[in-house]
């Protein structure tokens, strides 16, 4: 069985890791927020630190990269040396990324869509997503063997891609970008070129968009999903929610339902 820890998630910053519940083994998705708040909730969701075994990186934008060095720096004191797998895109378009791997001189794995990575033993495969970044990916995750529990990661995509659709298909678990309210966005603060940009298919998925994600991508063995990277300015934590229940009431499954927080950790599985 496979668990996601949502360590944080939104433009303030985002990590995740996924647990082989099997092995205890796990792999993080990101690392965008500070040592203090990931080696917190980390232990909070009851991972032990010492058996992550890769870091995976979805694209070079700062929530995504900027805490990783003093992570990857204290989680070498605790005597654990995951490995940090990015495209070469990513890796060459990230200054962070980039000096947090010399830092503690990790193994760099770089990885294209389509590949697969043997993580945590898991089979990750890496899918491309539509983002304005140097490259973009979600990933889908597996334990060996046919028939075992698998776990869709999708966010910061302006639009579910053919690659997207494929990889997720299926999945038991899912974490779904529901990132903004597009009435909420065309009415907001924000200067007309940055809502052009979220709204874009390079941007981000409105809660429209994941709602229709989801129609298309939930099933009966569906166990759970969250709504992910919800923005504070453009969106509630409420909207999200009520948007997925609607679906999964409406098709009548067993689905539990959760929103990802910016500051407070949220787990499925």
């Amino acid at each position: 069985m496979l668990r996601l820890h949502i360590l944080a998630s939104g433009s303030g910053g985002n990590a995740a890791i996924v647990e082989n519940a099997a092995t205890g083994e796990g792999v993080l998705v990101d690392c965008g927020i500070c040592k203090r708040d990931f080696f917190a909730r980390a232990e909070e969701a009851g991972f032990n630190l010492e058996k992550l075994r890769a870091v995976v990186i979805t694209h070079d934008h700062g929530d995504h990269t900027k805490g990783l060095g003093v992570v990857l720096r204290g989680l070498a004191k605790a005597g654990a040396h995951p490995a940090v797998c990015a495209s070469e895109a990513v890796f060459a378009a990230s200054a962070p990324l980039r000096e947090a791997v010399a830092s503690v001189g990790a193994a760099f794995e770089p990885f294209d869509g389509g590949d697969r990575l043997d993580l945590a033993g898991l089979a990750v495969r890496p899918f491309r997503t539509s983002h304005d970044a140097a490259d973009s990916y979600g990933f889908r995750f597996e334990e060996r063997g046919s028939g075992c529990d698998s776990l869709g990661y999708m966010t910061d995509t302006g639009v579910v891609t053919d690659a997207a659709w494929e990889a997720l298909s299926g999945v038991h678990l899912l974490a779904l970008e529901s990132n903004h309210d597009a009435r909420m966005l065309q009415m907001g603060p924000y200067p007309y070129v940055i809502k052009q940009r979220i709204a874009s298919a390079r941007g981000h998925l409105s809660n429209d968009q994941a709602r229709e994600a989801l129609d298309n991508l939930a099933h009966e063995n569906l166990r759970a999903v969250a709504a992910m990277h919800v923005s504070q300015e453009n969106n509630t934590y409420r909207l999200p929610r009520d948007t997925f229940e609607a679906v999964i009431a409406e098709r009548g499954l067993p689905t539990t339902v959760s929103v990802a927080f910016q500051n407070r950790l949220v787990t499925i599985g």
